[in-house]
């Protein structure tokens, strides 16, 4: 009762909610194509080289500046995404080793400015090491705002090429076949995928932006079979963890966002994969024993041990 009344009276951590409700239905929408594609850890290679981007846009500038920081992130994920394509393409290394060697690449770099900075006397830089596992509380209106566009563009982009996104997930030489552009749709919905890892990197952080990506999608999995009604789902799931952490890192003093909002995301993929009416592991159970009954109904003998 006591949250509700300061959620009523506070306007402020009204918009806030709304904001991170949204990163995490958008998270939600674009993760569901990342895990089809079987790119799921696109997402935390992409999160991880933000962090470079947020520090050197912050050594240039001298100030923090959500605007600036959000360019170093966008210009990192993009150099991110080349060079795990060119590594791909340019040697026999597959395209997970590949993401795996420019995660570590770009975090590692980030890592040691971020020191660096720390260490630099600037005063301006207290708070940045916040962008590492996000502070939504600290959101101000004008971040709101960035981050609710960038939202809404995301979903507005997945609605109008929903056919193209599934093809292409599903079925890519079929695409190809068809005379579609799939290296450029491809691009097109990493490029999507960049721009919700920095619209959210200030509420969930860098560390953790990665599973608000790819767990609500994966809990949505467990559900359906069908791709419109997995992305309804994994947009609601990313929504209400979105909801839940910034409710309680605004509640509770010095309790990080990213943290609360994963651990959320965590629990709906349990509760799913335990009681997804036919991929959880009950109903498989279930299933397995109804099996075995009518087998011996039907005169079938036990294996011997």
């Amino acid at each position: 009762m006591d949250i509700l009344v300061y959620i009523v009276n506070d306007p402020n951590i009204r918009w806030i909610i709304l904001g991170c409700m949204l990163l995490g239905l958008s998270s939600g929408v674009i993760g569901s194509f990342m895990v089809l594609q079987q790119k799921s850890l696109i997402g935390d290679a992409l999160a991880h080289a933000a962090l470079p981007g947020i520090c050197i846009a912050f050594m240039l500038l001298g100030v923090k500046s959500t605007a600036g920081f959000l360019i170093g992130a966008l210009v990192a994920g993009v150099l991110a995404t080349v060079g795990i394509r060119w590594i791909t393409e340019h040697s026999r290394i597959k395209q997970d080793a590949a993401m795996g060697i420019v995660l570590s690449f770009f975090f590692g770099i980030g890592v040691l400015l971020l020191t660096r900075i720390q260490h630099s006397g600037n005063g301006g830089q207290s708070g940045l090491d916040k962008f590492l596992f996000g502070q939504a509380a600290s959101m101000m209106r004008e971040d709101l705002y960035l981050l609710a566009g960038i939202s809404m563009l995301l979903i507005a982009a997945c609605t109008l090429l929903f056919k193209q996104f599934k093809l292409v997930s599903f079925d890519r030489g079929f695409a190809r076949g068809l005379g579609w552009p799939v290296v450029w749709l491809e691009q097109i919905i990493l490029l999507l995928t960049v721009f919700v890892v920095v619209a959210g990197i200030q509420a969930v952080g860098v560390v953790l932006m990665s599973a608000l990506l790819i767990t609500p999608a994966v809990a949505a999995r467990y559900w359906t079979d069908r791709l419109h009604i997995m992305i309804l789902l994994a947009g609601i799931f990313g929504a209400v963890s979105g909801a839940a952490g910034t409710v309680s890192s605004s509640m509770v003093s010095q309790l990080p966002t990213g943290p609360v909002t994963v651990l959320v995301a965590t629990l709906i993929f349990a509760v799913s994969a335990l009681f997804a009416p036919r991929r959880g592991w009950l109903a498989r159970l279930w299933q397995q024993r109804r099996n075995r009954l009518e087998w011996n109904r039907e005169g079938g003998m036990p294996h011997e041990q």
